[in-house]
């Protein structure tokens, strides 16, 4: 229903309300010049002046509704006194119009249907219709013209509003059903990430810890100086992996397991890996790197501080096979609510090494920017105007994981 505190429920209808009611004023000036005059006491122009005042209420048929239906219907009441007791008083003798209501009727009775109740709509049109067909008194030239008047309107608008009304509830129906299909899509999306957390966790994370138990133990019998270090390496690279895969597990799974409380081996620095290790190991290979850090990692959970690791790791790895010689800088700026990582590297002093720069798949940067948006951050890379290239992410501090829960202290915890 329009609302009765404004005008017009649009401006396009307030143009089309006015328009009509003017047309309506021209139709009626034009009805009086050319047809014959009144010959009430009123005067001659007494019809010209019920008519294109009637014609102009239609201006305020949605803030006046009542008014203006009060109107009309003293303005039939009229027409229906000057036909049977004083013939020629508002309406001519002998009229152009077969019409036994005012001019405008049609035009009002459309609207009045949509501002007015059910009961209060039809109550008017009752009235209004007797008052035009005048069934006491039926004849070919008034009943019939009376209906189209005023019944025809009514119904025509009845129809339009029902068919609109019609067409809203299938549109609600069908954007509930898609949202439905998409509520039915994220809970499969859901419960397949369970079934992924639970096939990881069960698979991959028992022959991880296999290969760890036997690298350790390689490391215990073996008496050679270089099989006990590329063991060590074994060891470690196995249990940085472990880690991980619980960071991802907790992650997929979306929930914070108390009970599963699995054991760790490593220190800190292992939960934390330090990205100077990967500078420091650039620099042996001869690719020497500028790191600038601001502020602690300290707040850092561990699993936001292995993906900042990881995206320093793969920049580097980049900028070793696609732009040897180039200077690299590497920025971390870690604040209270989470960490910036920058890695620009400048265009290469010379030609990469075609083995070495087709060795990757391609999916490298892809599946980081999977993982930084796993743990709610976003990433961005892209050309820089030198020929180099730039990666540079924002990371929350905290990401509410199993892992994450057992080394926060407590304030963090949600």
């Amino acid at each position: 229903m329009p609302r009765r505190f404004a005008l017009w429920p649009s401006r396009v209808e307030g143009v089309i309300v006015v328009a009509v009611a003017l047309a309506f004023v021209a139709l009626d000036v034009l009805m009086n010049t050319f047809g014959p005059p009144t010959t009430g006491w009123a005067g001659p122009h007494a019809a010209l002046v019920l008519q294109v005042a009637l014609d102009l209420s239609l201006i305020g048929i949605f803030r006046f509704p009542k008014t203006v239906a009060a109107l009309l219907v003293a303005g039939a009441l009229a027409l229906l006194y000057s036909a049977q007791v004083e013939p020629g008083l508002f309406a001519p003798t002998d009229p152009l119009s077969l019409s036994t209501v005012p001019t405008i009727t049609p035009v009002i009775c459309g609207p009045l249907m949509r501002v007015f109740d059910r009961r209060t709509a039809l109550a008017v049109l009752g009235v209004l219709t007797v008052l035009a067909s005048r069934p006491w008194d039926p004849s070919w030239a008034v009943t019939p013209f009376g209906l189209l008047s005023t019944a025809l309107p009514a119904v025509i608008t009845m129809y339009v509003e029902a068919r609109k009304q019609l067409l809203k509830s299938l549109r609600d129906r069908a954007e509930r059903a898609e949202r439905e299909q998409q509520l039915l899509a994220e809970q499969a999306r859901a419960a397949e990430r369970r079934r992924l957390a639970a096939e990881m966790h069960d698979v991959v994370t028992h022959r991880l810890s296999l290969m760890v138990l036997q690298a350790g133990a390689l490391g215990v019998v073996s008496k050679e100086e270089p099989v006990q270090t590329a063991a060590e390496r074994i060891r470690v690279a196995g249990t940085q992996a472990l880690d991980e895969l619980r960071d991802l597990v907790g992650v997929l799974r979306d929930e914070t397991v108390e009970g599963e409380v699995a054991s760790r081996s490593g220190s800190d620095q292992e939960d934390r890996p330090d990205p100077a290790v990967l500078v420091a190991e650039s620099a042996s290979v001869g690719m020497p790197v500028e790191l600038v850090v601001h502020g602690a990692a300290d707040e850092l959970s561990p699993t936001v501080a292995r993906t900042a690791y990881r995206l320093v790791q793969e920049a580097l790895t980049n900028a070793r096979k696609h732009a040897p010689g180039g200077k690299v800088r590497v920025e971390l700026d870690y604040r209270p609510d989470g960490v910036r990582v920058s890695v620009r590297n400048s265009a290469g002093t010379s030609a990469p090494d075609p083995v070495l720069a087709a060795s990757g798949s391609g999916a490298g940067l892809l599946g980081l920017r999977q993982r930084v948006e796993l743990i709610g951050g976003s990433l961005h890379t892209g050309r820089t105007p030198g020929g180099g290239f730039e990666l540079g992410a924002i990371l929350p501090a905290y990401v509410p994981t199993a892992e994450s829960a057992r080394h926060d202290p407590g304030s963090r915890r949600r």
